[in-house]
């Protein structure tokens, strides 16, 4: 996935989300904000400019996160508009864990207007872990077009990768145990109807211990 290492972060600094549950914000608004806007700069440095790429979020959360790198590649690349060049893309098919969980919601996949083919694609998820959905992707990639190359973002890589996948563009480098889980909160997809009359739903990574159930956290 990359030609070279991506370039760690400083150590994250945690606050405690709720200490009485053991959760605690790694990341809050401003740091995913600042995160994305130097994604976005870097895609735009390595493939000199913007207009041959295609952003592919991977859902859920991913899709609104290609959506705002997209917003930002139009402040830096005068005449990009952004929805000719975000879309989504489900793997739920391609996934190597189907028979562990039989029944799943298969989404849709939404590319722009111009397609996959003879461009850039960056592929979105939110946190990068053992690598297997992005394999997933890169196999449902194979199916609907040729691109020149793929290139994957992520806004949190937690390690312990189960295939040789690297990101290109990092938001977060975050060293964990695979006895803690981390989970990404993002207004698009976490805010509910009754948010409106309650605490308002910020834009936030978290980390806690994972449940002693398997979570399908485990397999992304």
């Amino acid at each position: 996935m990359s030609s070279g290492p991506a370039v760690p972060s400083s150590e994250p600094t945690v606050t405690p989300e709720d200490p009485s549950d053991g959760v605690t914000t790694v990341l809050g608004e401003a740091e995913i904000a600042r995160a994305l806007t130097r994604i976005a700069h870097e895609v735009v440095e390595r493939n000199k400019g913007a207009h041959d790429v295609v952003l592919l979020g991977i859902p859920t959360r991913g899709v609104p996160l290609a959506e705002r790198l997209a917003e930002r590649l139009a402040t830096i690349e005068p005449g990009l508009v952004p929805a000719d060049v975000v879309g989504e893309l489900d793997v739920t098919m391609y996934r190597d864990d189907l028979h562990r969980h039989p029944v799943r919601t298969i989404g849709a996949t939404r590319l722009p207007a111009s397609g996959i083919d003879g461009k850039v694609v960056v592929l979105v998820d939110d946190v990068l872990f053992s690598g297997r959905t992005i394999r997933a992707a890169l196999d449902a990639i194979s199916d609907i077009g040729r691109p020149r190359a793929v290139q994957l973002a992520a806004l949190v890589d937690r390690g312990h990768r189960e295939l040789p996948i690297r990101p290109d563009y990092v938001g977060k480098n975050l060293p964990t145990s695979l006895s803690e889980r981390v989970s990404v909160r993002l207004v698009e997809t976490d805010r509910t109807p009754d948010d409106a009359a309650g605490e308002p739903v910020t834009d936030a990574v978290l980390i806690s211990q994972r449940p002693t159930s398997t979570s399908s956290e485990g397999t992304r």
